[in-house]
């Protein structure tokens, strides 16, 4: 029986990726100008980062439920058994409409074998965790085998990041108006976290090279054998900075893998450009 691995866009990972692994995306929308995208597929982080440079402000909506119907409709006609790795539910209701059509699905079609999962991870810190899956599958690992191994990494993984303005996660209610305020007074630069899917404020910062140190020193705090793993880094359209973080993390560390990729549409929308964040598992299994 073949298996099917599903996983949304907030992944960050791009099309090529999901082509590539045989992995198929689940978009979640963008709304900008009066119309509505797919991410990655009709829409790139880059329009929305331009968008929001100009003072438009980009709104966002979970996965298509007809979409997610379709899919799995289709998945318990074909027999294939099937594990979709969700975007944090605290960040989006993709993952709870997903386990109600699943629901739905399984009424007619009591034999589908679709295991739903809540990673409680957002952009690369999701993606590797997909990532590593699409491994697995490939060398041949059983679902009850990569089930285990993505739980695991769900709830050890790290996200270490920063925003330029904190006014961009408040809009989209990600943090507190008073945290934005408070930060945009002080011109000073945030530093979140993730914790139990939600984003949590944990430092704030002044100027560019205290903010770089910081990080790798939460990363020496939280990190576990960082020499050995794949190090992710996503960025607001800031290539430059990523590339510095990643020289100062092989500087400090020795690590030699990273997966760095532009924050995708719908990330983006709400973390705005400038957005630098770090993903890193605090448990090696």
């Amino acid at each position: 029986m073949s298996f099917q691995l599903f996983a949304d866009s907030a992944c960050d990972l791009p099309l090529s990726f999901f082509e590539e692994h045989q992995v198929t995306l689940i978009p979640l929308r963008v709304h900008l100008n009066d119309h509505e995208y797919e991410d990655i597929k009709t829409i790139q982080s880059k329009e929305i980062f331009e968008a929001i440079r100009n003072g438009i402000v980009p709104k966002t909506s979970q996965a298509s439920p007809q979409l997610l119907m379709e899919l799995f409709t289709d998945l318990a006609k074909k027999g294939e058994k099937g594990l979709y790795i969700a975007f944090s539910s605290e960040l989006s209701g993709t993952y709870q409409t997903a386990v109600m059509i699943r629901d739905q699905v399984k009424e007619d079609y009591p034999d589908l074998d679709l295991d739903i999962i809540d990673s409680k991870c957002a952009s690369i810190g999701y993606g590797l965790v997909v990532l590593h899956a699409a491994n697995r599958i490939k060398e041949g690992a059983t679902k009850d085998e990569i089930i285990k191994e993505v739980q695991f990494r769900c709830q050890h993984m790290e996200h270490i990041f920063t925003v330029e303005d904190l006014d961009y996660l408040a809009k989209g209610g990600r943090v507190s108006k008073t945290s934005a305020v408070i930060g945009g007074l002080l011109n000073i630069k945030p530093i979140l976290h993730v914790e139990d899917g939600k984003l949590i404020p944990i430092d704030k910062v002044r100027g560019r090279k205290k903010l770089f140190r910081t990080i790798i020193e939460l990363m020496k705090q939280r990190g576990d054998k960082l020499d050995q793993q794949l190090i992710g880094i996503s960025h607001g359209d800031d290539e430059e900075s990523a590339l510095q973080l990643k020289q100062m993390i092989q500087d400090e560390f020795g690590t030699s893998k990273f997966y760095i990729q532009m924050i995708g549409s719908a990330v983006g929308a709400h973390a705005g450009p400038g957005t630098l964040a770090v993903f890193f598992l605090n448990q090696m299994d």
